[in-house]
């Protein structure tokens, strides 16, 4: 599942994509018909997982810069502050995708609704 979210395809069937355009999703599966927003505010979550995978990257990126190269605390700033604004924006889709897979995973559709794959001719 974890290897469809990264190439952002539906969690359940792995085949229909999420996207349609850049920032706009489709709102079922193209190929399984699986919904892929359940509720108003469902991908809320997603900024969670959006700022945890900036701050994994950034955090730790400064510590280690700090003790293997020799630069300023300006010079950190100047280079891990554009990170910390860019990289989200970058990550959007995955953080997205990744946020479906989770759910899919923890609580799968067909314990809350009935959803039958379509049948494909």
């Amino acid at each position: 599942m974890i290897g469809n979210g990264m190439r952002l395809k539906c969690p359940r069937c792995g085949v229909g994509g999420l996207y349609r355009r850049p920032f706009s999703m489709h709102g079922h599966c193209p190929h399984c018909g699986l919904k892929f927003e359940r509720e108003q505010g469902y991908f809320v979550g997603a900024i969670y997982v959006n700022y945890a995978a900036t701050v994994v990257i950034a955090v730790p990126g400064f510590f280690i810069l700090d003790a293997f190269a020799s630069l300023t605390i300006h010079q950190q700033l100047a280079m891990w502050i554009p990170f910390a604004v860019i990289f989200p924006l970058l990550f959007f889709h995955h953080s997205r995708s990744l946020w479906l897979v989770l759910d899919h995973f923890f609580n799968p559709t067909e314990s809350l609704y009935s959803v039958t794959p379509k049948k494909t001719d």
